[in-house]
């Protein structure tokens, strides 16, 4: 990813736009066919130029065209011709943010293909399922990772689009009224370099499509933070029912030497604040001064090659977590039973009402079971089955049979299934 948005790339990005477009001169019958095959050939430029240039100039296209005339002789009058920097800029900055796209779909790929095979491995392990923190039902480690697969199989058409969104060129001259340079120019440039084409632009290509690209990888950020997250809450001492990989050798901190920090996770999530930061930057950008301005440029010198690096690395990270993760099972079963059975306190409630209760009367005798449970720190079970209240309308055997755990996995399949695991 680096490679993409280093200086060395980015001019030979824009070299591959002005080749192209003298190549398109030529076969419209512009510029001599000779001159654009020597352009091809021999056109090249030299970093340290560039710069020495562009301490001149303050400009950073003039200064990369006087490298490059330096590389040819008479023939390098027809680079750049009729073209303007955005010309260039923008649809080498296509060719980039593409490339960077194809990176991110593998690393997207990688995630998943991990995600998928854990949640596989642990369809039918049995954890607490918590809402607001809290006990609520059981549920599998498996089905909390399947959740996670389906996310990001959805991530990855949202990058897709962008992808689509953001891989266009424009060659239309100054304020995009093609006076300088014909469409069929621009047509043949964009099928050259393998790009789609703006079909009306104002110098620039409009900004709602690199907003779409930034926006999406900051939503897939906060996917990677959502998971983050909730592995750093699965390792909390009190929980202990996943742990990040945590090698030989490894410190968690200087001064205890006990820990084993989710230091990872975190990571993940702090970074994911970065990516938000820079979807706002790139909604900001899509508002320029009539046709154009160059108050988007500045920002996405930095925003593009950093919210790239950003999402790689995370993808990256999180990967190698869940690829080694810890998942304790037995300490789930553990925190299953912590909360004395009220876990099936729905399963109870629908019971009870279907011997002929309201809800609201089968309610009041599952709640005021429940809270003595809380209470007492005793068997949810024991106290039903003391209850006359319960007893007199549900069997013990059969108010037994309603705690079990089994009956929580039956319809986790249906899931499964849907999404091809």
């Amino acid at each position: 990813m680096s490679a993409v948005w280093d200086d060395q790339n980015k001019f030979q990005r824009w070299l591959d736009v002005e080749v192209a477009a003298c190549d398109a001169w030529a076969e419209l019958g512009q510029i001599p066919a000779e001159a654009a095959a020597k352009i091809r050939r021999d056109a090249r430029f030299d970093l340290a130029r560039i710069h020495e240039y562009i301490a001149i100039t303050h400009h950073d296209v003039t200064a990369f065209l006087r490298s490059v005339a330096e590389s040819l002789g008479e023939e390098g009058r027809y680079v750049h011709f009729g073209l303007t920097s955005s010309d260039v800029w923008d649809t080498a900055t296509g060719l980039q943010l593409r490339d960077a796209c194809d990176l991110l779909l593998k690393g997207i790929d990688g995630l998943s293909a991990v995600l998928e095979r854990q949640a596989v491995a642990h369809r039918d392990t049995l954890c607490t399922g918590r809402t607001h923190g809290v006990h609520a039902e059981p549920t599998t480690f498996g089905l909390k990772l399947a959740v996670w697969v389906d996310e990001m199989r959805r991530n990855r058409k949202r990058l897709e689009s962008a992808r689509d969104a953001i891989a266009v060129g424009a060659i239309s001259g100054t304020v995009g009224t093609h006076a300088s340079v014909p469409p069929e120019l621009e047509e043949i440039v964009c099928r050259k370099l393998g790009l789609g084409v703006e079909a009306a632009s104002t110098q620039v290509i409009q900004r709602d499509r690199h907003a779409q690209f930034v926006t999406t990888i900051a939503i897939i950020g906060a996917s990677l933070e959502k998971f983050a997250t909730e592995i750093r809450a699965l390792q909390k001492t009190e929980v202990r029912e996943a742990e990040e990989p945590f090698d030989e050798g490894q410190t968690g901190s200087s001064a205890m030497p006990h820990k084993r920090n989710p230091e990872l996770c975190e990571r993940v999530t702090g970074l994911a604040r970065i990516l938000r930061g820079y979807a706002v930057t790139s909604m900001e950008n899509v508002a320029l001064w009539h046709e154009r301005d160059i108050s988007h440029s500045s920002t996405e010198r930095i925003m593009f090659p950093d919210a790239t690096l950003v999402l790689d690395y995370m993808l990256h990270i999180f990967t190698g977590v869940m690829d080694r993760l810890t998942v304790f099972p037995e300490h789930m079963r553990e925190n299953l039973e912590r909360s004395y059975g009220l876990v099936f306190s729905q399963r109870v409630l629908l019971a009870l009402i279907e011997t002929g209760l309201s809800r609201q009367e089968a309610y009041a005798i599952v709640q005021r079971n429940a809270m003595t449970a809380w209470r007492q720190r005793t068997p949810f079970l024991d106290l039903l089955l003391a209850d006359a209240d319960v007893t007199n309308r549900l069997p013990e055997s059969e108010l037994r049979a309603l705690f079990d755990y089994g009956f929580y996995l039956q319809n986790i399949g249906a899931t499964f299934e849907r999404l091809g695991l």
